[in-house]
Protein backbone atom coordinates (compact mmCIF):
# COMPACT_ATOMS: atom_id res chain seq x y z
CA UNK A 1 0.00 0.00 0.00
CA UNK A 2 1.27 3.46 -0.95
CA UNK A 3 0.18 6.31 1.29
CA UNK A 4 0.20 9.94 0.18
CA UNK A 5 0.22 12.77 2.71
CA UNK A 6 -0.52 16.12 1.09
CA UNK A 7 -2.47 15.83 -2.15
CA UNK A 8 -1.41 18.73 -4.36
CA UNK A 9 -0.47 18.95 -8.03
CA UNK A 10 2.63 16.74 -7.83
CA UNK A 11 0.97 14.22 -5.55
CA UNK A 12 -1.95 14.02 -7.98
CA UNK A 13 0.42 13.56 -10.93
CA UNK A 14 2.14 10.66 -9.17
CA UNK A 15 -1.19 9.04 -8.28
CA UNK A 16 -2.45 9.42 -11.86
CA UNK A 17 0.74 7.96 -13.32
CA UNK A 18 0.73 4.94 -11.02
CA UNK A 19 -3.00 4.39 -11.47
CA UNK A 20 -2.64 4.31 -15.24
CA UNK A 21 0.01 1.59 -15.18
CA UNK A 22 -0.63 -2.09 -15.96
CA UNK A 23 -0.97 -3.23 -12.35
CA UNK A 24 -1.71 -0.13 -10.28
CA UNK A 25 -0.89 -0.29 -6.56
CA UNK A 26 -3.40 0.34 -3.84
CA UNK A 27 -3.09 4.02 -2.88
CA UNK A 28 -4.36 5.68 0.29
CA UNK A 29 -4.67 9.47 0.28
CA UNK A 30 -4.68 11.84 3.22
CA UNK A 31 -7.82 13.97 3.62
CA UNK A 32 -5.82 17.19 3.08
CA UNK A 33 -7.12 18.96 -0.04
CA UNK A 34 -10.33 16.97 0.27
CA UNK A 35 -11.76 18.01 -3.11
CA UNK A 36 -8.75 16.83 -5.13
CA UNK A 37 -8.39 13.66 -3.05
CA UNK A 38 -12.05 12.81 -3.64
CA UNK A 39 -11.67 13.46 -7.37
CA UNK A 40 -8.69 11.10 -7.61
CA UNK A 41 -10.52 8.41 -5.64
CA UNK A 42 -13.55 8.73 -7.91
CA UNK A 43 -11.36 8.46 -11.03
CA UNK A 44 -9.26 5.46 -10.01
CA UNK A 45 -10.63 2.29 -8.38
CA UNK A 46 -7.27 1.60 -6.68
CA UNK A 47 -7.38 4.90 -4.78
CA UNK A 48 -9.24 5.74 -1.60
CA UNK A 49 -9.15 8.51 1.00
CA UNK A 50 -8.17 7.89 4.63
CA UNK A 51 -9.78 9.48 7.67
CA UNK A 52 -6.53 11.12 8.81
CA UNK A 53 -2.84 11.54 8.11
CA UNK A 54 -2.04 9.10 10.91
CA UNK A 55 -4.27 6.49 9.30
CA UNK A 56 -2.28 6.85 6.08
CA UNK A 57 0.96 6.07 7.93
CA UNK A 58 -0.46 3.13 9.87
CA UNK A 59 -2.03 1.44 6.82
CA UNK A 60 0.76 2.03 4.28
CA UNK A 61 4.10 0.34 3.68
CA UNK A 62 5.53 3.28 1.74
CA UNK A 63 4.55 6.86 2.58
CA UNK A 64 4.95 9.69 0.08
CA UNK A 65 5.32 13.10 1.75
CA UNK A 66 3.93 15.80 -0.54
CA UNK A 67 3.30 18.55 2.01
CA UNK A 68 4.12 22.18 1.40
CA UNK A 69 7.61 22.69 2.83
CA UNK A 70 6.29 25.44 5.09
CA UNK A 71 3.80 22.97 6.61
CA UNK A 72 6.17 20.01 6.93
CA UNK A 73 7.43 20.55 10.46
CA UNK A 74 4.05 21.29 12.01
CA UNK A 75 2.24 18.41 10.30
CA UNK A 76 4.98 15.80 10.77
CA UNK A 77 5.46 16.61 14.47
CA UNK A 78 1.82 15.65 15.03
CA UNK A 79 2.35 12.20 13.50
CA UNK A 80 3.84 8.98 14.83
CA UNK A 81 6.08 7.10 12.41
CA UNK A 82 7.15 3.48 12.77
CA UNK A 83 10.72 2.29 12.22
CA UNK A 84 9.78 -0.15 9.46
CA UNK A 85 8.08 2.48 7.28
CA UNK A 86 9.69 3.64 4.04
CA UNK A 87 9.31 7.37 3.39
CA UNK A 88 9.78 9.37 0.21
CA UNK A 89 9.75 13.16 0.40
CA UNK A 90 9.07 15.43 -2.57
CA UNK A 91 9.24 18.56 -0.39
CA UNK A 92 11.78 21.09 -1.65
CA UNK A 93 14.22 22.44 0.91
CA UNK A 94 13.53 19.84 3.62
CA UNK A 95 16.85 18.08 3.97
CA UNK A 96 17.40 14.47 4.89
CA UNK A 97 18.66 15.27 8.39
CA UNK A 98 15.45 17.19 9.13
CA UNK A 99 13.28 14.42 7.72
CA UNK A 100 15.02 11.84 9.91
CA UNK A 101 14.47 14.03 12.95
CA UNK A 102 10.78 14.62 12.21
CA UNK A 103 10.03 11.05 11.13
CA UNK A 104 12.04 9.18 13.76
CA UNK A 105 12.42 6.30 14.37
CA UNK A 106 11.92 5.70 10.62
CA UNK A 107 15.27 5.83 8.82
CA UNK A 108 14.49 4.44 5.34
CA UNK A 109 13.95 7.89 3.83
CA UNK A 110 14.57 9.23 0.32
CA UNK A 111 14.15 12.59 -1.34
CA UNK A 112 12.76 12.88 -4.87
CA UNK A 113 12.13 15.67 -7.40
CA UNK A 114 9.30 14.44 -9.64
CA UNK A 115 8.23 16.55 -12.60
CA UNK A 116 4.60 16.82 -13.82
CA UNK A 117 5.42 14.37 -16.63
CA UNK A 118 5.21 11.50 -14.11
CA UNK A 119 1.45 11.69 -14.72
CA UNK A 120 2.03 10.11 -18.14
CA UNK A 121 4.98 8.00 -16.97
CA UNK A 122 7.61 10.05 -18.80
CA UNK A 123 9.27 11.50 -15.71
CA UNK A 124 12.98 11.94 -15.08
CA UNK A 125 13.26 11.91 -11.30
CA UNK A 126 16.41 12.62 -9.25
CA UNK A 127 16.61 10.53 -6.08
CA UNK A 128 18.79 10.84 -3.00
CA UNK A 129 19.43 8.35 -1.67
CA UNK A 130 18.03 5.94 -4.25
CA UNK A 131 16.32 3.61 -1.79
CA UNK A 132 14.62 0.49 -3.10
CA UNK A 133 11.19 1.96 -2.40
CA UNK A 134 11.90 5.25 -4.17
CA UNK A 135 13.57 3.57 -7.13
CA UNK A 136 10.70 1.11 -7.48
CA UNK A 137 8.04 3.80 -7.35
CA UNK A 138 9.59 6.34 -9.72
CA UNK A 139 10.99 3.65 -12.00
CA UNK A 140 7.35 2.95 -12.87
CA UNK A 141 6.89 6.60 -13.82
CA UNK A 142 9.84 7.04 -16.19
CA UNK A 143 13.58 7.22 -15.59
CA UNK A 144 15.37 7.88 -12.31
CA UNK A 145 18.62 9.74 -11.70
CA UNK A 146 20.55 8.30 -8.77
CA UNK A 147 22.20 11.39 -7.30
CA UNK A 148 25.53 10.89 -5.55
CA UNK A 149 25.10 13.37 -2.68
CA UNK A 150 22.63 15.81 -1.19
CA UNK A 151 24.48 18.89 -2.44
CA UNK A 152 24.02 17.76 -6.04
CA UNK A 153 20.40 16.84 -5.28
CA UNK A 154 19.75 20.35 -3.99
CA UNK A 155 21.08 21.82 -7.24
CA UNK A 156 18.55 19.77 -9.21
CA UNK A 157 15.86 21.03 -6.85
CA UNK A 158 16.90 24.65 -7.38
CA UNK A 159 16.62 24.34 -11.14
CA UNK A 160 12.92 23.44 -10.94
CA UNK A 161 12.17 27.02 -9.85
CA UNK A 162 12.52 28.06 -13.51
CA UNK A 163 9.31 26.39 -14.76
CA UNK A 164 6.96 29.31 -14.06
CA UNK A 165 9.43 31.67 -15.75
CA UNK A 166 9.31 29.50 -18.86
CA UNK A 167 5.55 29.91 -19.11
CA UNK A 168 5.87 33.61 -18.33
CA UNK A 169 8.23 33.86 -21.33
CA UNK A 170 5.70 32.17 -23.60
CA UNK A 171 2.93 34.39 -22.25
CA UNK A 172 5.05 37.45 -22.98
CA UNK A 173 5.54 36.42 -26.61
CA UNK A 174 1.83 35.69 -26.95
CA UNK A 175 1.00 39.05 -25.35
CA UNK A 176 3.28 40.86 -27.81
CA UNK A 177 1.40 39.30 -30.72
CA UNK A 178 -1.92 40.28 -29.17
CA UNK A 179 -0.73 43.85 -28.60
CA UNK A 180 0.00 44.08 -32.32
CA UNK A 181 -3.42 42.90 -33.46
CA UNK A 182 -3.40 39.09 -33.33
CA UNK A 183 -6.35 37.61 -31.45
CA UNK A 184 -5.44 36.20 -28.02
CA UNK A 185 -6.60 32.69 -28.92
CA UNK A 186 -4.66 32.63 -32.20
CA UNK A 187 -1.55 34.03 -30.49
CA UNK A 188 -1.63 31.43 -27.74
CA UNK A 189 -2.30 28.61 -30.20
CA UNK A 190 0.62 29.64 -32.40
CA UNK A 191 3.13 30.11 -29.55
CA UNK A 192 2.08 26.79 -27.99
CA UNK A 193 2.49 25.02 -31.33
CA UNK A 194 5.87 26.63 -31.99
CA UNK A 195 7.42 25.71 -28.65
CA UNK A 196 5.60 22.39 -28.41
CA UNK A 197 7.20 21.32 -31.68
CA UNK A 198 10.62 22.63 -30.66
CA UNK A 199 10.33 20.62 -27.44
CA UNK A 200 10.39 17.40 -29.45
CA UNK A 201 14.09 18.15 -30.07
CA UNK A 202 14.67 17.49 -26.37
CA UNK A 203 13.51 13.89 -26.48
CA UNK A 204 16.27 11.43 -25.73
CA UNK A 205 18.83 10.92 -23.03
CA UNK A 206 21.46 13.48 -24.03
CA UNK A 207 20.18 16.67 -25.72
CA UNK A 208 22.86 19.23 -26.58
CA UNK A 209 21.39 22.67 -25.85
CA UNK A 210 24.28 24.59 -27.39
CA UNK A 211 24.07 22.58 -30.59
CA UNK A 212 20.31 23.12 -30.78
CA UNK A 213 20.79 26.86 -30.23
CA UNK A 214 23.30 27.04 -33.07
CA UNK A 215 20.92 25.18 -35.39
CA UNK A 216 18.31 27.91 -34.96
CA UNK A 217 20.62 30.93 -34.59
CA UNK A 218 21.63 31.27 -38.24
CA UNK A 219 24.45 33.86 -38.56
CA UNK A 220 22.89 37.17 -39.46
CA UNK A 221 19.39 35.80 -38.90
CA UNK A 222 16.53 36.92 -36.69
CA UNK A 223 17.07 34.27 -34.00
CA UNK A 224 20.66 35.41 -33.60
CA UNK A 225 19.49 39.03 -33.38
CA UNK A 226 16.93 38.23 -30.68
CA UNK A 227 19.52 36.31 -28.63
CA UNK A 228 21.92 39.25 -28.92
CA UNK A 229 19.31 41.70 -27.62
CA UNK A 230 18.61 39.50 -24.60
CA UNK A 231 22.34 39.10 -23.99
CA UNK A 232 22.90 42.86 -24.19
CA UNK A 233 20.07 43.38 -21.68
CA UNK A 234 21.72 41.02 -19.20
CA UNK A 235 18.95 38.42 -19.28
CA UNK A 236 21.28 35.43 -19.05
CA UNK A 237 23.07 36.89 -16.03
CA UNK A 238 19.62 37.46 -14.47
CA UNK A 239 18.89 33.73 -14.88
CA UNK A 240 22.06 32.89 -12.92
CA UNK A 241 21.18 35.47 -10.28
CA UNK A 242 17.66 34.09 -9.93
CA UNK A 243 18.91 30.55 -9.43
CA UNK A 244 21.43 31.76 -6.86
CA UNK A 245 18.63 33.56 -4.97
CA UNK A 246 16.45 30.45 -4.99
CA UNK A 247 19.33 28.33 -3.74
CA UNK A 248 19.95 30.79 -0.91
CA UNK A 249 16.27 30.88 0.04
CA UNK A 250 16.15 27.09 0.19
CA UNK A 251 19.18 27.21 2.49
CA UNK A 252 21.55 25.34 0.22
Amino acid sequence: MLGVIGVGAIGAAIVSGLSGSGEPPEILLSPRNAELAAKLAASHPNVRVADSNQAVIEQSTVVLLCLRPSDARQVMRELKFQEQKSLISVMAGVRLSVLRELAGPAQDIARAIPLPSVAVRRGVTPLYPATDSAHGLFGCLGRVIEVADETAFDLYSTSTATIAAHFTYLNRISGWLTAHGISPSAAQEYVAAMFGEVATSLQGSDPDFRELMQEYATPGGTNELFCKVLSDEGIWEAVDAGLDRVRQRLGY
